[in-house]
């Protein structure tokens, strides 16, 4: 059992949410990860371009090696020649996902706002609101929603079953479990984590001597799934972008 006044164990769900800073109930830790997050995204590129270079710098490198890598591996490769205008919000939309994952394993930060529902709802809520509208603009708001609830060469005899089935999974689902994988991802990578770490505190402080060794054990495992979980925020940031990639081509495309 730990002292008064010391983190309880097991960590439970309230760990994610933080007291405010300063007394105010709106500026969390969270807010302001984020709010850093953002910074470090629009800085990084406004001082990688302030002044480019035929032969690039090395953050100009870096920048536009980011920028080509969302540009050819996954805007043009997934939504084909029309691809490349919808290259700079993905590749806005990987950096910030990423530096916002990779909170949750930097020390002090350590945690994710995508392990808080509400962020990684609103990024597919934004991702949702683009591709529905390029879509709807593109084939008009009829024929866009009788391409996504009827396809093609569909028997009109299964279309009683057909078209509500493909209106909730093509309309309706996919923002839903674009925000849940992201979330429920840095959720479990966060509590996981507390769990190893509080883990070795308390089985430091247990009156068994025998025990006090295993400590390190669950340290070490933390370690491990540290590195673990930047490959996780690293893998997550990429699926929402070329989830997100899919979801416009098939919004663009003329048939399903």
């Amino acid at each position: 059992m730990l002292a008064e006044g010391k983190t309880p164990f097991p960590p439970s769900v309230e760990d994610f949410f933080l007291p405010g800073l300063g007394g105010q109930p709106w500026i969390s830790k969270i807010t302001v990860l984020l709010w850093i997050g953002v910074a470090l995204v629009i800085l990084f590129f406004l001082l990688a371009y302030r002044s480019p270079k035929l032969v690039p710098t090395k953050s100009q490198w870096v920048a536009e090696s980011m920028y080509g890598m969302i540009r050819d591996g996954v805007a043009k490769e997934t939504i084909g020649h029309e691809g490349i205008r919808f290259a700079p919000y993905l590749t806005s939309l990987f950096l910030f996902i990423l530096v916002t994952n990779l909170w949750g394993i930097i020390p002090v930060a350590q945690i994710s706002p995508n392990s808080h529902i509400a962020f990684p709802t609103f990024l597919a809520l934004l991702s949702w609101v683009m591709y529905n509208y390029v879509g709807i603009r593109k084939h008009g708001f009829a024929k866009y929603i009788k391409l996504n609830c009827f396809p093609p060469g569909t028997p009109l005899w299964i279309a009683p079953l057909l078209v509500p089935m493909e209106f909730f999974s093509n309309l309706i689902l996919r923002p839903i479990t674009l925000a849940i994988r992201l979330f429920a991802n840095m959720f479990a990578g966060h509590l996981i984590l507390l769990v190893f770490t509080l883990a070795g505190f308390a089985l430091l402080g247990a009156n068994a001597v025998f025990i006090k060794p295993v400590s390190i054990v669950a340290w070490a495992l933390a370690i491990v799934l540290t590195l673990f979980e930047t490959v996780i925020a690293v893998l997550q940031a990429y699926v929402f972008v070329i989830l997100t990639a899919a979801y416009l081509q098939g919004a663009l495309a003329e048939e399903h």
